[in-house]
């Protein structure tokens, strides 16, 4: 019998710590949300229907804050040729992915899909899909549609990431 209570109230304990854990890491995820919610005015500022892509090389691998009031941006600074105008291209939140995941490095020849966009006054590339050589491909959005990944559950990413 004691060690049906003990038993008991380990459960007890562990359920109340993955309970409060899973708490905890929504509250974080909702708060870092800030900006990048699926009809925010950042994210109504993607129009799948005017879809592009370019070839470019890595300038600069960064973090930046996209509009005023969002959390930070994982992004690159890329040019099509060394004559160009560099270009700013917003991949994703941080929390989603930040600079060290991302994989990409300065010199790196890209191919970017998605869509142009102004912000604040200046012109921005915001990326569905970035593709480095023959192996590497980092999605963010649908291209169908524009959802993005980080507005997406677990199960519906994962099924994503498995049609791939």
């Amino acid at each position: 019998m004691r060690i049906k209570s003990v038993l008991l109230g380990s459960l007890i304990l562990i359920n109340s710590f993955i309970f409060f854990q899973v708490q905890v890491f929504a509250e974080g995820t909702q708060k870092d949300m800030k900006g990048w919610e699926i009809g925010s005015p950042y994210n109504k500022l993607y129009k799948a229907s005017e879809l592009d892509n370019f070839r470019a090389t890595v300038v600069d691998v960064t973090e930046v804050i996209p509009m005023k009031g969002m959390s930070p941006a994982t992004a690159i600074t890329v040019k099509e040729s060394d004559d160009d105008s560099p270009i700013l291209v917003h991949i994703c939140p941080t929390w989603f992915a930040g600079k060290e995941s991302l994989g990409l490095k300065k010199g790196d020849r890209l191919k970017i899909r998605g869509v142009w966009a102004e912000i604040q006054g200046q012109d921005v590339f915001m990326a569905a899909k970035i593709k480095k050589g023959d192996y590497y491909e980092f999605k963010v959005r649908l291209t169908r549609d524009g959802t993005p990944f980080w507005t997406m559950s677990e199960e519906q990413l994962e099924k994503e990431r498995a049609s791939d």
